[in-house]
């Protein structure tokens, strides 16, 4: 997918406007902007949009350096346990801790200094990044700095009511474990993560097309 780079801050604040008021005041919406030119941040913060995520180090750097004041930053990509010391200090929150390998390294670079979602394997898919739900306690006990709550990617579908068993899996196991913050739902299947007790939707198309927020 190419990079974008003409984003009219009408249509995003229309957008943004939109899924606000629907999803309510207790879900922050999240703008992925793996596909945003660094040039578009502007017009993204014009819009009214305060909440981005990046996947990549290398992105939330160059783009952070540039236009870092206009928003608050997460990190939402696959979290590589190498790059975990130079992720901490510039996010707010990262989605995606589910390895020991990064846990080693949070204890290493970063106690007391990193707010963090545990990604869950919900449904269970071989070929997904996530800790087994059964394994979550332990995974959690063994987490040297603050479990936020959890995050989920559940398998891909055209359906969102097929996604729907995933999100309410994964709000029981947040509330099994006395975790608030609940990162599910992207542009296709947001409402129903939403009407699951989603509490952090990630967005890309549904802001930035000219359509709608669907």
């Amino acid at each position: 997918m190419e990079l974008i780079e003409d984003i009219d801050p009408a249509v995003v604040r229309s957008n943004l406007e939109a899924v606000r008021a629907e999803a309510g005041d207790s879900v922050r919406v999240l703008l992925a902007t793996k596909y945003v030119a660094d040039a578009g941040f502007p017009a993204l913060a014009e819009a009214g949009v305060d909440l981005v995520g990046e996947n990549r180090l290398q992105d939330l750097e160059r783009k952070q350096d540039a236009h870092g004041e206009l928003f608050e930053w997460h990190f939402i990509g696959a979290l590589q346990s190498r790059k975990v010391r130079d992720i901490v200090p510039r996010v707010s929150l990262i989605h995606s801790v589910c390895t020991d390998s990064v846990l080693a390294k949070l204890e290493a670079s970063a106690p007391g200094a990193a707010r963090v979602l545990v990604q869950v394997n919900v449904a269970g898919e071989e070929s997904k990044a996530g800790v087994a739900p059964e394994a979550l306690s332990e995974f959690i006990a063994r987490c040297p700095v603050e479990v936020a709550g959890l995050m989920t990617m559940p398998p891909f579908t055209t359906d969102p009511e097929r996604s729907r068993p995933h999100f309410a899996r994964l709000a029981e196991l947040a509330a099994e474990h006395s975790l608030g913050e609940l990162s599910m739902g992207t542009s296709q299947d947001w409402r129903v993560a939403v009407a699951e007790g989603a509490t952090i939707v990630r967005l890309g198309n549904a802001l930035l097309q000219r359509s709608n927020a669907s």
